[in-house]
This record gives structure tokens, sequence and C-alpha cells, in this order.
């Protein structure tokens, strides 16, 4: 599953697709509605193949979390967010056993199943294989979203005229 481009805004709902990326931040399309935004430099942006979920042993990619769900699932969706909290986690146990219960909380779990059903309403849940196809042909994350610090053009030297000779 390739989370490369995926985006989940701070106090923007749902998930976002990056663009382009401007000078002043990135254009990115909404999952829900196919709005476009921008996004300034200045917002709390995630991308979704940066997230990880801590088990007792380290940590797990959310791409890899996603593929078991897309596995257990058959590529079809998952149990809705919605569920109560004890559905939930027994839920995501059979996905991930060894997730750290202390610190993953209920509202982690209901993130990712939502994100993960919003993805394969849009038809983003795809064989591991093909993902890795199509790392390959895009660019890695950092180059697409690592945003050049601006500076100001320097100032062009004046030159001094020589003193006129009499």
């Amino acid at each position: 599953m390739n989370l490369e481009k995926i985006l989940a805004i701070s106090g923007k709902p749902g998930l976002y697709v990056l663009k382009v990326q401007t000078r002043t931040g990135f254009v990115a399309e909404s999952l829900l509605d196919g709005k476009k935004i921008t996004v300034n430099l200045k917002s709390n942006v995630s991308l979704l193949s940066e997230i990880s979920i801590y088990t007792y042993e380290g940590e797990k990619l959310l791409a890899e979390i996603m593929q078991k769900i897309a596995d257990k699932e058959s590529k079809g969706p998952a149990i809705s967010h919605k569920e109560d909290n004890a559905k939930l986690t027994a839920y995501f146990k059979e996905i991930l056993p060894d997730y750290d219960e202390e610190r993953v909380y209920p509202s982690d779990i209901k993130k990712v199943l939502n994100w993960y059903n919003m993805l394969q309403a849009k038809g983003l849940v795809t064989d591991e294989v093909a993902a890795t196809v199509a790392t390959e042909e895009t660019p890695a994350a950092e180059e697409v979203v690592a945003v050049a610090e601006v500076k100001a053009p320097a100032k062009k030297a004046v030159a001094k005229k020589a003193p006129a000779k009499k």
C-alpha cells in the first residue's frame, strides 16, 4: 500500500493527497470531497508513510498495519471506527497482536480504521507488490515534501564610480 503522498492535516477532517509543492507550502486535494486546499508551512502535517504504531518489540509502520487489515478483509472495508472501544481493541488485537496497549489509545485505533476505510473507499488499497513498484517510480516523500528554505534574493552590489580625473 503506497502512502507516500497521503497526508493528515491537523485541524482538517479526513485525508489529503499531496498534489504540488509551492513556494509557501503545498496544494493538497481532499479524499472526502475532492476540494483542493493550500497548506502553509506552519500547519501541522503528517505523512501517513511516516506514522508508526507502538508495539512491545518497537514500532510498526502504518502501511504494514493497513496491509494486514487489507489482507484480513480481502481488500474490503474494515469495521467502522464508530464501534465501541472494546470491539475496536479486540479487532486491532487480531490485526496487530503485540501492539502496546498502554501507548496506543482507542482514539489511535479509531483513526487508523477510519483512514483505512477512507483509502479503501477511494480504491487506494492495493497489493504490497504494486505499492513497491509505484514507490520506485515516484520520488521519495522527503523529496516531495521537503521545502527549501526561502531566502530573499541577494542585493546587487552597486559599483562605485571612480572619481573623474581632472
